[in-house]
């Protein structure tokens, strides 16, 4: 006879052994550790490829011991220099904290088109190829729990979350522990109001969260990420001098001061104490011997704030800084980059343009008129801009030394959809203008206002070359590209998609006006990107110029800024300024080479084929255009045939 054994469980061991695993303290989680055993560089990443290797950025140290739950803070701000790291650090508190002490993790970025890139390009590999991660990650599309945008963990104890901040819903519904706020200067105002404040509030219900703020710094007064540096602990990296010990920070105005522009191999710092020399073979010894040191001790225990630049990083020399500094000085815009992904600062902006009496004064005392071109600019565009009743143009030229010159301004009566409109712009952009050196120009690029009345514009470009006309807007975001093409839109009056294969560009207006009003205050013509203005221009072109301001609007405690003109005053000007340079950027003045400029140089020397000239093209001169050297007068409409003869055969004798 078979007997059948039942084993009944123990009920109350099972009881116990969930109360002790219930209460049991949470394993360690280290950052660090974590990095050190899981995180692999390969080649393609990483000037030093292999394993992390805390020697190289020993700065990390601390503020991944700050991301731990044995640090009592709650906000971990990191302002800091592009291509520096920050990244890396986000994925290790990323993939560790979701490795270590799972649960749902949120990772926001500006848009969702960054962060579907993040996604595919930054975390999918992470996960793939660090062993701790990849079993947890399987990567199967399966019930939901794998897409470009949610990542669960196989066993369902947690997630990875990624949004957006143009995104409110992705912002809304979730309650994490844990998040990153990726490149936060970025972020703009959404549908819903301040996206920063949204991603806070998803982790305001957990007692114990932590918010990692992370971003290279962009323009200030408005800056999050400086604003969030200076609300928290406002840590610096100190190291010790070689010589005599002092702890101190390696600061960029520091290394201006001592830096010598015919020798940037030979960029330095010296010690606030005693005065002594450091240089670059100095760095890694002083970085492994430094630390962090707060300004506000007090705010540690809630906001740790951390800021570290280039000059820090093994991954930038102190000669490139230089040389990178030494290429942007004297160009506002130029600068900003430099002291943004450099050096790690926020810009200060220009908020408004010196007055418009000083530069109408400086244009009077100018050595060219109105209509001619003088000795300098050597690449010219139009900057255009639609009215309702006129169009009106703006001729621009611009030199080697990002400087610019103001040629000529006119109108054009009726809407740029009216047949008579179109041919008589058709004739201001495809004139002809004479060099000092008396060859006869074109202009080299042509920029249109798209934003106004946006499909008659584009009828009317498309019946130009590609690469000469192009159609362009401004944008709001001060974080966007100077420059950038838009793909396709849709028709307001048909409905039908619209391809503008990069004839139609959106560039950064906030941009381009600060580093305009900046250049502005420039008097010096060898200054770099110094701006000359014709004698002859009208009172009205300077107010038109410096009609905008930069100004705050706070709304429900967080402020925002904007560009704003007074409701009574035009500012076609700047915009047909920004509009100019736009053109320029496209045909890449501001990275364009010696052996380019040399070209164009070398156009601006050659003389015509007739020393002597042409009578016909001296008689007829379309209206704007040079009709002689400078030297001589710009013929009117209200000179007589026989007038414009002689004065033409009293040019030629001259020569």
């Amino acid at each position: 006879m078979t007997h059948m054994v039942i084993n009944v469980a123990n009920a109350e061991r099972i009881a116990w052994e969930a109360m002790a695993d219930a209460f049991a303290p949470p394993p360690p989680v280290d950052y660090l550790a974590f990095a050190e055993k899981n995180i692999v560089f390969s080649k393609r990443e990483s000037s030093y490829p292999g394993p992390y290797n805390r020697d190289l950025f020993p700065y990390f140290d601390e503020i991944l011991r700050a991301l731990s739950p044995d640090d009592p803070c709650r906000i971990v701000t990191l302002s800091k220099s592009a291509q520096i790291g920050g990244t890396v650090l986000a994925n290790i508190f990323t993939g560790g904290s979701i490795a270590m002490d799972p649960g749902d993790i949120l990772y926001v970025h500006p848009t969702e088109n960054n962060a579907t890139r993040w996604s595919k390009m930054k975390l999918k590999p992470m996960l793939n190829g660090t062993p701790a991660l990849k079993k947890l990650f399987p990567m199967r599309q399966r019930d939901g729990q794998d897409s470009v945008l949610y990542k669960e963990r196989k066993d369902g104890l947690g997630a990875i979350l990624i949004s957006g901040a143009n995104s409110p819903s992705s912002l809304s519904m979730v309650t994490v522990g844990r998040q990153t706020q990726d490149d936060l200067a970025k972020w703009e105002i959404n549908s819903a109001g301040d996206p920063e404040e949204q991603a806070d509030s998803r982790s305001q219900g957990q007692e114990f969260a932590k918010v990692l703020k992370v971003s290279t710094p962009l323009v200030e007064p408005g800056c999050r990420i400086t604003r969030n540096f200076k609300k928290g602990s406002r840590e610096h990296f100190h190291v010790p001098c070689p010589d005599c010990g002092h702890m101190h920070v390696l600061d960029w105005d520091n290394m201006l001061e001592n830096l010598d522009e015919d020798r940037p191999e030979d960029a330095h710092f010296t010690c606030p104490d005693c005065g002594s020399e450091i240089h670059e073979h100095h760095r890694n010894q002083m970085v492994r011997n430094g630390q962090w040191i707060a300004e506000d001790e007090k705010a540690k225990r809630h906001h740790r704030s951390f800021h570290i630049w280039s000059a820090y990083s093994i991954l930038m020399s102190w000669e490139r800084i230089a040389r990178r500094w030494l290429d942007a000085k004297g160009d506002p815009k130029s600068e900003q980059v430099f002291l943004n992904d450099v050096a790690g600062r926020a810009f200060k902006s220009d908020s408004e343009a010196p007055p418009w009496e000083e530069i109408k004064e400086r244009a009077d005392q100018s050595d060219y008129d109105r209509g001619r071109i003088p000795t300098g600019p050597l690449v010219f565009t139009f900057g255009i801009d639609c009215q309702k009743d006129r169009v009106e143009w703006l001729f621009v030229g611009f030199g080697r030394n990002r400087d610019r010159y103001v040629i000529d301004h006119g109108v054009v009566s009726g809407h740029i959809s009216e047949e008579d409109t179109q041919a008589e712009l058709n004739d201001v952009i495809n004139q002809d203008w004479r060099l000092p050196g008396g060859t006869l120009i074109k202009a080299d690029q042509v920029a249109i206002d798209g934003n106004y009345s946006t499909v008659d514009v584009f009828e009317w470009v498309k019946r130009h070359p590609k690469a000469r006309v192009i159609m362009a807007r401004g944008g709001g975001q001060e974080s966007a590209p100077l420059i950038d093409p838009v793909k396709k839109e849709k028709n307001l009056r048909t409905g039908k998609i619209l391809k503008y294969g990069h004839r139609f560009w959106n560039f950064n207006a906030s941009a381009l006006k600060m580093g305009l009003y900046r250049s502005l205050t420039k008097t010096d013509p060898t200054e770099r990107s110094y701006i000359g203005f014709p004698r002859g221009l009208e009172d009205g072109f300077f107010q038109q110029l410096t009609a905008e301001r930069r100004v705050g609007k706070t709304a429900n405690g967080f402020t925002t800024y904007r560009w704003e003109k007074d409701a009574d005053q035009p500012n076609e000007v700047l915009d047909m300024m920004n509009l100019a340079e736009v053109a320029a950027i496209k045909i890449r003045v501001r990275t364009m080479n010696d052996a380019r400029w040399d070209e164009y140089e070398a156009r601006a020397v050659k003389r015509p084929d007739s020393q002597q000239g042409d009578l016909e093209d001296l008689l007829i001169s379309p209206s704007g255009a040079n009709p002689a050297p400078p030297a001589a007068p710009v013929p009117t409409k209200k000179q007589s045939m026989l007038e414009r003869i002689e004065q033409a055969s009293a040019d030629m004798n001259k020569r």
